[in-house]
C-alpha cells in the first residue's frame, strides 16, 4: 500500500498504482490558503495590516500546473487582499474567499466548469475542508494537517503546510500525466 502518514499510520489506502490512475485524472486543483499554501499563521502589524508568508516552490509548482493546462480555485474562509494579489501572480483563475462551508463553493464552481468531482484535487488541513476531501476523487493534504484530515486522504505529503506540500502533490500529479520529467523539470517552460 501506498499511502501512510509522515508517521507512518495506515490511511485511506490506495496501491501506487490507483493513486497515480487517479491523479492522471485530475482537471481541478482545488487549494485551501491557510495551513496549505502558508504555515497557518496570521501575523498583524500594529496598524491592523495582514500578512502571509506563500513559498516560492508551492508557486512554481502552481504555474508549472497552469502551464500545463489544469484549473486552479483557491476556496478559503478567510478574506485577504493578500490571497487575491496571489492568485493573480500564479495564474489561479477561481477564488471563492469568506467561504466558511465549502462543499457548495466546490459544488458551484465544479459544476460552472464542467467538471466531475473525479477529476477534481482538493488539497486541505483542516475540519472545513474535511466534506469536500470526501468528495473529489483525489484529496491530499500537508504533513502537519489535523488527523481527521490524514485520515480521509488518498495523499499526504511529506511537506508542512506552507513549505512545500503543494508542490510535492502538484509533481504527482504531472507525473502521473507524464508531462513532468525527473531529468528536465524546466522543459514544461520550452513550450
Amino acid at each position: 500500500m501506498f499511502c501512510l502518514s509522515p508517521e507512518g499510520n495506515p490511511l485511506t489506502m490506495l496501491t501506487e498504482t490507483e493513486l497515480y490512475e487517479r491523479a492522471a485524472e485530475i482537471q481541478l486543483v482545488i487549494l485551501d490558503v491557510d495551513g496549505v499554501l502558508t504555515d497557518g499563521k496570521i501575523t498583524y502589524t500594529s496598524d491592523g495590516q495582514e500578512l502571509k508568508s506563500f513559498n516560492v516552490k508551492d508557486g512554481l509548482g502552481i504555474s508549472l500546473g497552469v502551464k500545463a493546462g489544469l484549473q486552479f480555485g483557491i476556496i478559503t474562509a478567510r478574506q485577504s487582499p493578500i490571497v487575491e494579489r496571489r492568485a493573480e501572480e500564479l495564474g489561479i483563475q477561481h477564488v471563492r474567499q469568506l467561504t466558511k462551508t465549502k462543499l457548495p463553493a466546490l459544488e458551484q464552481l465544479t459544476q460552472e466548469l464542467s467538471f466531475d468531482f473525479s477529476q477534481v484535487l482538493y488539497v486541505g488541513d483542516d475540519l472545513p475542508d474535511l466534506p469536500s476531501m470526501s468528495r473529489v476523487g483525489l484529496a491530499c493534504c500537508p504533513a502537519d494537517a489535523v488527523s481527521e484530515i490524514k485520515a480521509v486522504a488518498h495523499f499526504v505529503s511529506q511537506h508542512r503546510g506552507g513549505e512545500g506540500a503543494v508542490r510535492e502533490i502538484l509533481e504527482l500529479i504531472l507525473q502521473s500525466k507524464q508531462r513532468f520529467g525527473a531529468e528536465d523539470p524546466a522543459a514544461i517552460f520550452k513550450n
